[in-house]
C-alpha cells in the first residue's frame, strides 16, 4: 500500500467510490484550491485508492493551528488490514510537519471501528460532547 497526498481533481475524482456521495469536479477543484485542506489517498497493489483521509486547517487566535480530520474512509474490501490507521497517522505526520499544534476528530461514540482506528492510531478520549448542527439548502 501506498499514501500519496492528492494533487489534481482527476485523483479526487478517481476516488469516487470511498465518498458517502458522488463527487463534483468543482467542488474537488475548491477543495484543492483553499489554503489548508489535504486528502490523502492510500492505493491498493493493483493502483486503485484503497481509502483516503481529508483534513482541514483550522486558525485561532489565542491557540494556533490545528488539523481536523474531517474524514476518514476505507474501501470495504479493504477494511481490517490497518488503512485506516495507516492513513490516520499519516494524517497526523502532515500536522505535525506543518506546525502543527495538535489534531482532532468528532466520532459517533457508537461506532466502534472508527474509535478502534483512532485509538489504534494514537488518539486519547478527550470526553463526552454533543454536536449540533445547522442544514442549509444547496443551491
Amino acid at each position: 500500500m501506498e499514501i500519496r497526498r492528492a494533487t489534481t481533481v482527476a485523483e479526487l475524482l478517481a476516488a469516487a467510490h470511498l465518498y458517502d456521495a458522488p463527487p463534483r469536479e468543482d467542488w474537488a477543484a475548491a477543495f484543492l484550491a483553499a489554503p489548508g485542506h489535504v486528502l490523502l489517498i492510500a492505493y491498493a497493489p493493483d493502483g486503485t485508492p484503497a481509502g483516503f483521509v481529508s483534513g482541514i486547517e483550522m486558525h485561532h487566535p489565542d491557540k494556533g493551528v490545528e488539523l481536523c480530520l474531517y474524514e476518514l474512509s476505507v474501501d470495504e474490501a479493504h477494511r481490517r488490514r490497518g488503512i485506516g490507521r495507516a492513513l490516520t497517522e499519516a494524517l497526523a505526520a502532515e500536522a505535525r510537519a506543518r506546525g502543527c499544534y495538535g489534531m482532532w476528530v468528532g466520532v459517533d461514540t457508537d461506532n466502534e471501528p472508527a474509535l478502534r482506528t483512532y485509538a489504534a492510531a494514537g488518539a486519547v478520549d478527550e470526553g463526552v460532547f454533543t454536536m449540533r448542527g445547522w442544514s442549509f439548502p444547496r443551491s
